[in-house]
């Protein structure tokens, strides 16, 4: 039985090139569309061969093809007929959204008619042939041959049909893939995607956006698996789903370390089966080691009709407490501290779908290089071999639940969704778990995020206890907690901050951080924006090593385990990514960054200050609301008719504010004088609250612009010709902040860094 074992590998490789008239012709001519940014993976992307790879990594069968390429498209309307053996005027390259730019197409419609011709190897013969999606956004319905095969809704799952029946003979067979998304329009699961995007919302996907193939089974297969790992009792296990099955259909189950034998065990399809793993070798992140397993599908005492390849990671996930009584994040059974970023899992000119298989690895690898041994999946669920690579590499992830439906507030009752809309969350909830279950990476669910959608909390988070035991529920991430789940979440923006751990759950903090650094030609627009600005690398590595700093005394106290920082990559106009939106440049200092990831501080300054700001104390400072002469910023500008009051200067209403002085007009000119010690230090920042624009001088030089607004103090980088002026001895401030809406506040001081 063994000499016939194949170990797991990194994937069956099948190419299929478009089928019929001048399709030789169209594939030299194929270019992508002109979008705002690419990759550098653009390049890599052939029409002969996108993402060629297997796309089910955890059930592989020798025998397959790939059906990405050129299609046939068009732009459709409700209710319009199939264009059974019609040619369609566009073509696109799946499986690459018709909004993205590698798609060549590059336009939205949330009607849409795909076609191809393709043919079936005559080896198949005497075989079922499955029809699979990896996903489609988001009802599909499918035409072979002019026969309906089937339909499907939910934008993010896999499904498959069986085709047989609807073959010919020979020849060419013509599939047609109907697609419906109303995106923002209904309430299905749709995670960031707008019909308008802007601000923390997203370019829509619409249509396949996953790789579409076909597979010979024979009458009796194996549908599926569902792997679970028991690491308390050194076993995993397993239940093989099949089809057309009979009682006689028995499974045998092999597991191996590499090429070394360990168990195996037969029985029936349906059965929970049990391997033994003696002395098992446990997944973690630094260590994530996997397991070969070999399903084979037949009857006692004859060659097996069918056999698939897959893995298995020996992990557990729970919450309990450390050796001090405080509820932490377990990872078996042992505390163990989680810090990763916010993955959106978009892409420049792919959308949901990264350009190449590299491209989908390289996120992975460069979020393992920061010093990161986790991510959260952010309302979107990516393709199955981005969870491979994720087990593969070693990086735990949170798995959001895509968002739908309208949002509410922090303190806001849940939303009351239709039974239409409920069935539908409920319907794709349990299809992602279903998906995604045998991934060892994937240690917690996250049912929804900031209120988005939320309703009906704890049913919602048992239900999904009970589904899925073996991993953590994450019932709400930020803002409307209700008391239920594995952890309470909170998130602060820029933070860090901490909720105290609970009895029966630990404290995560599910988002912080979001610092902005543009960098000029890597952008999606020229506008960007962050929910903290940095003026450089150096900055924004210095301001991400103090938060980090901040994240590490709250797993002390109040006892905190886990920290997601907003995030990996910037995405369209949000420049708040460590890296650029196209992966082309790293902003921060890798090393630094992923030192202070794995809690290695020594290399922190500690934070001085200087001049301090009327945070603690208010501080005077003279000020006009009248627009006074030309040359007010000069050091030698005499202010003594000017008001006198104490910072900081503002109304009671703006978040984070500390207001001793009212101002409600639309500008304010402040001026102080300020003195600097011998032993100050040499590295200074401003440290600024501000809403809205802002200028600051020191002794008539301009320091920094600041625009837009802040929610809480923040340093911001000081002007080198300013930065020459600050020598030990006197100074004068000048600042001026203009408003023209909501909130407003203005306060300023210095800090410096003092090296360890």
């Amino acid at each position: 039985m063994f000499g016939r074992w194949q170990t797991r590998s990194v994937g069956f490789v099948c190419t299929l090139v478009f089928l019929g008239a001048g399709a030789t012709i169209e594939a030299a001519e194929w270019q992508p569309a002109k979008g705002p940014l690419m990759t550098r993976w653009a390049k890599d992307v052939k029409p002969d061969k996108p993402h060629p790879d297997y796309p089910r990594p955890q059930m592989e069968r020798p025998r397959w093809q790939n059906l990405n390429g050129l299609w046939q498209l068009a732009f459709a309307k409700k209710d319009e007929a199939a264009p059974v053996g019609k040619e369609l005027a566009e073509r696109i390259l799946v499986p690459f959204p018709v909004e993205s730019a590698l798609s060549g197409v590059m336009k939205h419609s949330e009607r849409l008619w795909y076609r191809r011709l393709f043919a079936v190897p005559k080896e198949w013969q005497g075989q079922r042939v499955l029809l699979h999606f990896g996903a489609v956004d988001w009802e599909t319905k499918v035409w072979v041959n002019g026969k309906e095969i089937g339909s499907h809704r939910g934008g993010y799952d896999p499904f498959s049909f069986d085709i047989t029946e609807a073959l010919k003979k020979d020849g060419e067979q013509e599939a047609i893939v109907g697609v419906w998304d109303p995106t923002d329009a209904s309430t299905q699961p749709r995670g960031k995607q707008v019909r308008k995007p802007g601000g923390i919302f997203y370019t829509p996907t619409t249509g396949i956006w996953q790789t579409v193939w076909i597979e010979p089974v024979p009458k009796a297969y194996i549908q599926g698996l569902k792997i679970v790992p028991d690491v308390d009792h050194k076993q995993v296990r397993i239940t093989v789903q099949g089809t057309n099955t009979s009682p006689a259909d028995r499974v045998t189950l092999s597991a191996r370390d590499g090429t070394k034998y360990l168990s195996s065990v037969h029985g029936s399809i349906g059965e929970e089966l049990t391997l033994t793993i003696d002395d098992p070798k446990l997944w973690s992140p630094e260590s994530p080691f996997l397991y070969d397993l070999r399903v084979e599908l037949g009857k006692d005492g004859q060659k097996p009709t069918d056999v698939v390849s897959s893995y298995f990671g020996m992990r557990k996930i729970s919450v309990g407490p450390d050796e001090k009584g405080v509820v932490r994040l377990l990872l078996n059974n042992k505390p163990y501290f989680m810090v990763g970023p916010l993955d959106q899992g978009f892409w420049p000119d792919g959308l949901y779908t990264a350009p190449t298989e590299e491209a989908l690895k390289y996120d992975i690898e460069i979020t393992k290089k920061l010093g990161f041994n986790m991510a959260r999946k952010h309302v979107k669920l990516e393709p199955a071999r981005w969870y491979y690579w994720c087990d593969k590499l070693g990086l735990l992830v949170w798995q959001d639940m895509p968002s739908g439906d309208k949002s509410i507030g922090p303190k806001d009752p849940d939303v009351e969704r239709t039974p239409e809309s409920v069935k539908i969350y409920e319907s794709e909830l349990k299809q992602m778990i279903d998906a995604l279950h045998n991934a060892p990476s994937i240690v917690m669910w996250v049912v929804f995020n900031e209120g988005w959608g939320q309703f009906d909390t704890g049913r919602i988070a048992e239900w999904t206890k009970k589904y899925d035991p073996s991993r953590l529920v994450n019932s709400a991430s930020g803002w409307a907690d209700r008391g239920v789940g594995d952890v309470h979440d909170w998130h602060v923006y820029p933070g860090p901050a901490s909720p105290k751990p609970e009895a029966k759950r630990a404290a995560v903090l599910g988002e912080f951080g979001g610092l902005g650094l543009k960098v000029d030609g890597h952008t999606w627009e020229q506008k960007t924006w962050g929910y903290r600005g940095a003026s450089s690398k150096e900055d924004l590595t210095r301001k991400y090593e103090k938060l980090l700093a901040g994240v590490y005394k709250l797993r002390i106290n109040p006892g905190l385990s886990a920290a997601v920082y907003t995030q990996t990559t910037d995405v369209e106009t949000e420049a708040n990514g460590l890296l650029t939106y196209d992966r082309a440049v790293i902003k921060v200092d890798l090393d630094r960054v992923a030192a202070v990831n794995k809690g290695d501080l020594k290399a922190v300054p500690e934070t001085v200050v200087v001049v301090p700001t009327s945070k603690a104390k208010g501080i005077s400072w003279h000020y006009t609301f009248e627009k006074p002469a030309d040359d007010w910023y000069k050091p030698d500008f005499v202010d003594t008719n000017w008001k006198q009051g104490v910072g900081g200067f503002g109304t009671d209403t703006t978040p984070g504010a500390v207001v001793r002085t009212q101002w409600n007009t639309g500008n304010i000119w402040l001026r102080r004088s300020f003195e600097i010690a011998e032993n100050a230090p040499k590295e200074l920042h401003l440290l600024i609250h501000h809403d809205e624009d802002a200028e600051i001088y020191i002794d008539g030089i301009l320091a920094a612009k600041v625009p837009g607004y802040g929610t809480d103090y923040e340093e911001v980088a000081i002007d080198p010709k300013a930065l020459e002026m600050l020598r030990p001895g006197k100074h004068i401030f000048a600042v001026h902040c203009k408003q023209t809406g909501g909130g407003q506040y203005i306060d300023v001081g210095l800090v410096g860094y003092k090296k360890k």
